[in-house]
């Protein structure tokens, strides 16, 4: 079965930068299409970016722009979600998911993420 397992999460400072990373299996990855998204405390699930089969195409919800950079490794079935200039806002569960925007066929358990001085 599909089977997405999130790391790279943990705590940084305002500033900051983290790497996030999805391992995937269960199905073919190299042809899907894969998203990031996230859920902040007391809100509902976010999305984050996306990024289509190749790699080729990506996008980013605006408040990420600038700032995250999505990529994917089809050799290794790994996604990666590369953030930088961190902020609390950015403080969240992070989940990788199948689908380039929602409805998602899957998602994952997720990674904390706590930007915080």
């Amino acid at each position: 079965q599909v089977q997405l397992v999130e790391s790279g999460g943990g705590l940084a400072q305002p500033g900051g930068s983290l790497r996030l990373s999805c391992a995937a299996s269960g199905f073919t990855f190299s042809s899907s299409s894969m998203s990031w998204a996230r859920q902040g405390p007391g809100k509902g699930l976010e999305w984050v970016s996306g990024v289509n089969w190749s790699g080729t195409f990506v996008v980013y919800e605006d408040s990420v722009k600038g700032r995250f950079t999505i990529s994917r490794d089809n050799a290794k079935n790994i996604l990666y979600l590369h953030m930088n200039s961190l902020e609390p806002e950015d403080t969240a569960r992070y989940y990788c998911a199948v689908g380039i925007r929602p409805p998602y066929d899957a998602l994952g358990q997720g990674t904390e993420v706590t930007v915080s001085s």
